[in-house]
């Protein structure tokens, strides 16, 4: 059932909770055993600040502390659960493009050439779309020997984006990359979509795969109105590949290193196969831009769909607020004790 009123997003933040109780039980046996130490056979209790150089506190004011302490950790853990309430209902709109990611995750992408990996680097690149996207609509498919649906054809596209940061090279067992299994499925998504709305494929990629007839395959799709973009991830200078536990990743047959690189060529060629936009990744906003730009080239207006999403009004900030107030004084004492 969905929650209307007062809730927290995230309840298994409380679950930190439990870290009072040791904290408060090793305060407590620290606070004895302090007192059955040696020193206190060669002075008296009063005397010892002037021996050790520091003052005991006392119990009253250690459990101060503590509960103080305990006080800022429930309101930090408050937060991170994120208390809401109130929300507001969104009619999501369609718009007449649609664009769906193709990511290379085979071993090839955890070549580090480019930081923090190409992988890293392509994950950098999609969170850029989603953030800059204001009129497609986004898909995602990750792939190498077996293509995997991670999001059909969407508005709701921060659902892609909290799927980014589990994207790794270990979720498919048999490794290569296998782009016409890829192509397959996408064609299958955007199929599904009106044939007057403008659709694209976006591969993310190194390239660094040798099927034969990708470019009639591509341009197939072209002619059935389906345009492929290519994203090139790495470098062109072949670099060796990680292996998977470590060192590098060995030819079964020779015992040699593996090497990969980017094949700017091969990628650029199955772009024009598909009247699409090859661009290399960099480190600015101007690749995913023109990439965006070129997919969205419908010329239907956007309109409303069936679909609706709940935004709910956040209040975090509420024990983040407390939180600060009560630290506030700590940091008006460091102040006064600077020289």
């Amino acid at each position: 059932m969905a929650e209307t009123q007062f809730h927290f997003a995230q309840p298994e933040w409380f679950w930190a909770l439990w870290a009072i109780l040791p904290v408060g039980l090793w305060l407590w046996r620290s606070a004895a055993k302090a007192v059955r130490g040696p020193v206190h056979r060669y002075a008296d209790p009063h005397l010892l600040p002037h021996l050790t150089g520091t003052r005991t506190l006392k119990a009253r004011e250690r459990w101060g502390r503590f509960l103080r302490w305990s006080l800022l950790w429930t309101l930090l853990i408050i937060a991170m659960a994120g208390p809401r309430w109130d929300y507001e209902d969104i009619r999501l709109f369609h718009p007449g493009n649609n664009l769906l990611i193709l990511l290379d995750i085979s071993r090839s992408m955890q070549a580090d050439d480019v930081a923090p990996n190409r992988l890293g680097r392509a994950r950098q690149e999609i969170q850029d779309l989603i953030l800059q996207n204001r009129q497609v609509r986004l898909g995602l498919i990750a792939f190498a020997s077996v293509p995997h649906v991670l999001s059909p054809i969407t508005e709701d596209t921060y659902t892609i984006l909290n799927r980014l940061p589990a994207l790794s090279t270990d979720l498919v067992r048999l490794q290569g990359s296998r782009l016409h299994l890829a192509l397959d499925r996408a064609e299958m998504l955007l199929d599904s979509l009106p044939e007057d709305s403008a659709r694209a494929i976006l591969l993310i990629s190194d390239g660094d795969f040798d099927e034969p007839g990708l470019e009639k395959r591509i341009a197939e799709l072209a002619r059935a109105g389906i345009r492929f973009h290519a994203l090139g991830i790495g470098k062109p200078e072949p670099v060796r590949v990680p292996g998977p536990s470590g060192g590098w990743l060995l030819d079964r047959t020779t015992g040699q290193p593996v090497t990969t690189q980017l094949r700017e060529e091969l990628l650029q060629r199955l772009a024009d196969a598909g009247e699409g936009l090859y661009q290399r990744a960099s480190y600015r906003d101007s690749d995913t831009e023109s990439l965006l730009a070129a997919a969205a080239v419908s010329n239907l207006p956007a309109k409303p769909g069936e679909e609706r999403t709940r935004i709910w009004n956040e209040r975090f900030y509420l024990p983040l607020f407390l939180l600060a107030l009560l630290l506030l004084p700590d940091f008006r004492a460091h102040r006064r004790k600077r020289p």
